[in-house]
């Protein structure tokens, strides 16, 4: 059993049953493995759920760069591009909001997300945004509106269909200067 197949585990248990329902018997019981094979590979729920908080960031930050064309405002545009592959992409988008619910009751857990937040986002350390932005304030907006979005498809994944979800795109990047 693979680290990545546990956390799918967890991830799964997470998003079907709530916060709750997170117990290392049951993220062992949905992987197939006993405790004993989950508790080599994750000893505690807390080395989980930051190991669930770790993927999400990493596999985030590959899809951010993987967009970013270096051009002035690339990285924006490159986060809601990023966001849209995460939404209209392999079922995928409940892995951020699972990570993010379990770690919200701990703020050591989410401490690793806040800091991920902040860069995401433009504002790394909290400190005002790096780079010319001709429009900060807008390229502000266009995020957070992109992470708005990714909140309610999380909790509502058939409210938006993909001809609706390509057109929000569309706006969101339209918004931003080129």
């Amino acid at each position: 059993m693979t680290k990545d197949a546990l956390l799918d585990a967890a991830e799964s248990v997470l998003f079907e049953h709530g916060t709750q329902a997170l117990t290392l018997a049951a993220v062992a019981d949905r992987a197939g493995v006993s405790k004993g094979g989950l508790l080599y590979h994750f000893p505690t729920k807390e080395a989980l759920v930051t190991a669930m908080v770790a993927r999400v960031i990493a596999e985030f930050d590959e899809l951010i760069d993987s967009f970013d064309d270096g051009a002035p405002g690339g990285r924006d545009r490159a986060y809601v591009l990023a966001t849209f592959e995460i939404l209209t992409g392999e079922a995928r988008a409940h892995r951020r909001w699972s990570a993010i619910t379990a770690a919200a009751a701990d703020p050591e857990l989410a401490a690793p997300l806040n800091e991920a937040m902040a860069r995401w986002h433009g504002r790394p350390n909290g400190h005002e945004p790096c780079g010319e932005d001709p429009d900060p304030v807008g390229s502000m907006v266009v995020r957070l509106a992109a992470e708005g979005l990714w909140e309610v498809v999380s909790h509502a994944p058939g409210l938006y269909d993909g001809a609706r979800l390509e057109a929000l795109k569309q706006r969101l990047l339209g918004l931003l200067p080129r």
